[in-house]
């Protein structure tokens, strides 16, 4: 929690200092790449287990992510309990079904086809873990008094990418969940009207049987991606 007085500027030397070749920083780099292009988005999880520590490291690592003004805009609600994420998918799935339904138009839903999802969300219950993530719109100083939070929606989807790339590097799979709107989750998760449901994200090891959409694996070449102007 922030105070008022520690409400200045105080440089101090960089700790942690990278000092690599540009071999080096070319071998990181595409290390990086084709750790991170293994990713993909899972919807068949396995029942094994998932230790605590390695959700709560993961989360950790999401902390570090760059926010407006270091306000940190993020809090995360780590879920395992089978009652919980039940709860969660009924409430998730009434969402659902009144954007497949219709709310979504066709254009959406014809743009989803590819996809092959529904207004079913087993993997809201299947997941050992569920971490929603909450964005705060404003925190509060250590007497109570409320400050403003900046650049928050940037902030956490920062955060979010961080918390991705975590728990792939720990093994782990993911889905993110959107549904909208998510106010459900503040009640149920006993979170205070300052902060927003941004998303759910379900994670865990894979089923054996796991699919994934052929479509998934169709990404956009450099080419496309990139503009460099040197």
């Amino acid at each position: 929690m922030f105070s008022r007085d520690h409400l200045k500027f105080e440089p101090i030397d960089l700790p942690d200092r990278m000092d690599m070749s540009d071999s080096e920083m070319n071998q990181a780099a595409v290390a990086f790449y084709e750790k991170m292009k293994c990713r993909h988005t899972v919807r068949d999880f396995s029942d094994r287990p998932v230790a605590r520590h390695i959700i709560e490291t993961s989360i950790q690592t999401a902390g570090t992510a760059p926010s407006g003004a270091n306000h940190q805009p993020w809090h995360y609600v780590a879920i395992s309990d089978p009652a919980f994420k039940k709860r969660i998918r009924e409430a998730a799935e009434e969402e659902e079904r009144r954007f497949y339904e219709g709310g979504a138009g066709d254009e959406w839903l014809k743009a989803l086809e590819p996809i092959g999802t529904d207004a079913r969300k087993p993997h809201l219950e299947s997941a050992p873990w569920l971490i929603v993530v909450f964005s705060q719109r404003w925190g509060q100083f250590d007497d109570g008094t409320k400050f403003k939070n900046y650049y928050v929606p940037e902030s956490v989807g920062i955060a979010c990418g961080f918390l991705l790339a975590a728990l792939h590097h720990a093994g782990l799979v993911t889905l993110t969940h959107t549904p909208n709107p998510m106010s459900f989750l503040n009640e149920m998760l006993g979170r205070p009207r300052s902060e927003k449901p941004m998303m759910i994200i379900a994670t865990g090891h894979p089923a054996i049987d796991a699919k994934v959409p052929a479509v998934a694996k169709i990404k956009k070449p450099l080419g496309e991606i990139l503009t460099v102007a040197e």
